[in-house]
């Protein structure tokens, strides 16, 4: 050993030199291993919510798009379509929507937020299988309305407001996603009016 005296101050610079550099490595390795635990871009797509532009949608027509890998639709309701749907309301198995299957904006009368414009996702609410849309000979499942959407792997049966008819398999009404209009041609699904 030597017998040179020690030299405090130098030993405290060391010290204090080695432990920043210690803590800036750390750091350095924390930041992506935490940042790792953020979903990646393709996981917050597939979350994210859909812009539709709804200007070229006719009355009577149905537009579908693709919100968390689920086909969403929008349809444009005729007037007609509208009335039918009174028509038929003791033939629903859920006809005042009491199971939750849509926001609260969407409890009412017509499930939507403004009655000519419909938005469901497009799952049968059975096994999964996505229903057709039948436009003015929906009367050959259900008599009396020309409207409707039904399932043909199963026979389940919907009327234009996505609730689901008595004595078939599926048991809810179809589900309504979170919506809400940016204005009147655009709607974003995926979130609720007011959520933050």
């Amino acid at each position: 050993m030597s017998n040179a005296p020690v030299d405090n101050g130098r030993r405290r610079f060391l010290t204090i030199a080695t432990s920043v550099v210690g803590g800036v490595g750390a750091a350095g390795a924390a930041v992506p291993f935490i940042a790792s635990w953020n979903p990646s871009e393709r996981a917050k797509s597939a979350g994210a919510p859909v812009e539709v532009d709804i200007s070229k949608l006719e009355s009577g027509q149905l537009i579908r798009v693709e919100w968390r890998g689920k086909p969403v639709w929008v349809v444009s309701r005729t007037p007609k379509m509208l009335e039918q749907m009174k028509a038929h309301e003791g033939q629903l198995r859920d006809p005042a929507s009491e199971e939750p299957q849509q926001p609260e904006s969407a409890v009412n009368e017509y499930r939507s937020k403004r009655p000519e414009i419909f938005v469901a996702v497009g799952i049968c609410t059975h096994l999964g299988c996505s229903p057709g849309f039948f436009e003015g000979n929906f009367s050959e499942k259900v008599e009396g309305t020309d409207d409707g959407f039904y399932c043909p792997c199963h026979g389940s049966k919907f009327d234009m407001a996505g609730r689901v008819f008595q004595a078939v398999p599926a048991p809810l009404n179809l589900e309504i996603p979170p919506y809400t209009f940016i204005d009147d041609t655009t709607i974003l699904v995926g979130e609720e009016e007011g959520a933050a």
